[in-house]
């Protein structure tokens, strides 16, 4: 036998060879370090998921920063909502697998059976399922780009291709091109409104007229984490317009994440038909919503108004901000959201860094921009300070 390695440990010295370890009896054989061991062979991995990047969160902030990267809601907790969290079922027993309790109350706030909506770990947990369930090898999903930026894994991990359309020049969904891009080969259209990470909303109008142009065995995903704080009048609401009734290939996605304030408990949920959410039910990972979440949720729909009066307050700040940053000559995207966009190009990371020097956690995006969630009332100055130092 050969030896490859040798290493000694507590006084014994022993061999590594191409048939296992065995003890020395060799002066030959110098001991060698275990750290000079070279890499294990590894499972063989999908060259599309090797190359792919894994999904990033925004930067953790310190105790005196602002973390403004993430689009969480900045306000802490209603003590009804932390309430409910005492009265989770134990830790050691498993949650109702269907969140039961949640589907039935959503379903009568939309006026649709318990069957037409579907809770999962977030809503980017249901894009995943949906995603899974309809494409494979050789299909294609479409995506406006930039937008969230999950949406580029999701394709490549069922071994589908990814097609992003760029936006407009303001920064908006540019439908007539996404029409444009379905082939026979299509079979999801992702639409995110309000777009993430730019701000703006895609219209009524053009939704219905972008659906018409879509062939119907296509699924459609309207994507509406951010719907609560918009303000556009003529901006699509797919469940108060019922678009997945008139047309049964969409799916519309809403989340806790935001508005309500639950990003730590992760739990969204989409409404659309039966069958379609059967599949996405299908391709999910069983018991991924804690009875936490679900008692959450449901206590955040019960305070549903003083959640409303919060949301009114980040949409004021979100206004006052845009205004200012276009007062100091800030190509500003029309915001919906609890966001805002600075199109920084290739200053961004130049200008990221500025941000984070003081104590500002923003979200880059390299060669793109910057976006920056609106928080904390004391953070406002703050941004606009350096904001305007960078100009």
């Amino acid at each position: 036998m050969t030896c490859a390695i040798c290493v000694r440990s507590e006084g014994i010295t022993a061999h590594l060879t191409s048939t296992g370890w065995f003890p020395a009896r060799r002066r030959s054989c110098r001991p060698r370090r275990l750290d000079l061991v070279t890499e294990p062979t590894l499972p063989r991995i999908r060259p599309a998921i090797a190359a792919l990047a894994p999904y990033r969160q925004g930067k953790q902030a310190g105790p005196d920063a602002f973390k403004l990267s993430s689009n969480e809601n900045p306000f802490d907790p209603l003590p009804s909502v932390l309430e409910a969290l005492q009265r989770t079922t134990p830790i050691n027993r498993y949650p109702d697998a269907t969140a039961a309790h949640l589907r039935e109350r959503l379903g009568a706030r939309y006026g649709v059976g318990p069957d037409q909506v579907h809770v999962a770990s977030g809503s980017v947990a249901i894009l995943h399922q949906l995603i899974l369930a309809t494409a494979s090898v050789g299909d294609e999903v479409v995506y406006a780009w930039r937008s969230f930026e999950a949406y580029p894994s999701l394709p490549l991990v069922a071994g589908a291709n990814g097609v992003p359309v760029p936006l407009t020049a303001d920064s908006r969904h540019d439908l007539d091109a996404m029409a444009d891009a379905v082939t026979e080969r299509t079979r999801a259209i992702i639409l995110c409104t309000p777009n993430n990470p730019t701000g703006p909303i895609i219209t009524s109008a053009e939704f219905a007229a972008f659906v018409e142009r879509v062939p119907s065995d296509i699924l459609i995903i309207l994507d509406e984490a951010y719907t609560e704080f918009v303000t556009a009048p003529d901006a699509v609401d797919g469940l108060a317009e019922r678009v997945f009734e008139q047309h049964p290939n969409v799916v519309v996605l809403r989340t806790f994440s935001k508005a309500y304030g639950l990003a730590g408990l992760r739990v969204g949920y989409a409404i659309g038909h039966e069958k379609v959410l059967d599949a996405a039910r299908t391709t999910g990972i069983p018991l991924s919503v804690t009875s936490a979440a679900e008692n959450a949720a449901i206590a955040s729909l019960d305070a549903e108004s003083e959640l409303l009066e919060r949301v009114a307050v980040i949409i004021e700040r979100r206004t006052r901000l845009v205004a200012d940053l276009r007062a100091q000559g800030w190509d500003v995207p029309d915001s919906q959201s609890n966001f805002v966009w600075l199109p920084t190009g290739e200053r961004t990371d130049e200008v990221a860094a500025a941000f984070v020097e003081n104590d500002l956690i923003v979200r880059p995006f390299s060669g793109d921009g910057i976006r920056i969630s609106v928080g904390e009332e004391d953070s406002i100055a703050r941004v606009l300070e350096v904001a305007a130092a960078v100009r």
